[in-house]
C-alpha cells in the first residue's frame, strides 16, 4: 500500500477533552489520539481507543464531508476512593468531528475496530467516465 500526500488538508472542526488545563480542550468530553493519511485508493482515518468495545462507538456523517466519532470509554478499573500520583488515561465521553477534503466517498465508508484502534477506509470518489453519446437529428421543414 503506498501512502500519497494529500493535496487538501483535514480540518479537525470538533475536538474536546476532559482534562483541564491543556490548550484548546473543555471540559466534558476527551480527545483519541488520530490519523489520517491518503493512499492509491482513498483516506484511512485510525483512531487510538484501547479498553473501547466496538458497540461504544458511533461514526456518523455529517453534510457529506464531516466524520463524527465519538464514544465513552468506561472506568472500570479503579477504586472509588483513589488518589492518583499520576494520571495520563482518559476516561468517560469523547468526540471529534474531521472535515475531510473534496475527493472522497463518506457514504462507502468502511469500520472495523481491532486491538484498540479503529481504522475508518474513505474511498476516493468514483469519477464519472467520460460517455460518448450520439444525439439524434431531426428532419426539420
Amino acid at each position: 500500500m503506498a501512502v500519497t500526500k494529500v493535496s487538501s488538508t483535514v480540518h479537525f472542526v470538533s475536538r474536546r477533552s476532559a482534562v483541564s488545563g491543556r490548550p484548546g480542550l473543555d471540559s466534558g468530553h476527551w480527545v483519541p489520539n488520530t490519523d489520517v493519511y491518503a493512499t492509491d485508493t482513498g483516506l484511512v482515518v485510525k483512531v487510538e481507543l484501547p479498553g473501547m468495545k466496538s458497540e461504544d462507538l458511533e461514526i456518523t456523517v455529517e453534510d457529506g464531508n464531516r466524520l463524527r466519532v465519538a464514544g465513552n470509554r468506561p472506568d472500570g478499573c479503579r477504586p472509588p476512593n483513589c488518589s492518583f500520583l499520576v494520571m495520563e488515561i482518559s476516561y468517560g465521553p469523547f468526540e471529534s468531528v474531521l472535515e475531510l477534503p473534496p475527493g472522497y466517498d463518506l457514504s462507502q465508508a468502511k469500520a472495523i475496530y481491532v486491538n484498540g484502534f479503529l481504522r475508518i477506509d474513505v474511498p476516493q470518489a468514483r469519477r464519472s467516465q467520460a460517455k460518448t453519446t450520439k444525439v439524434p437529428v431531426a428532419e426539420g421543414n
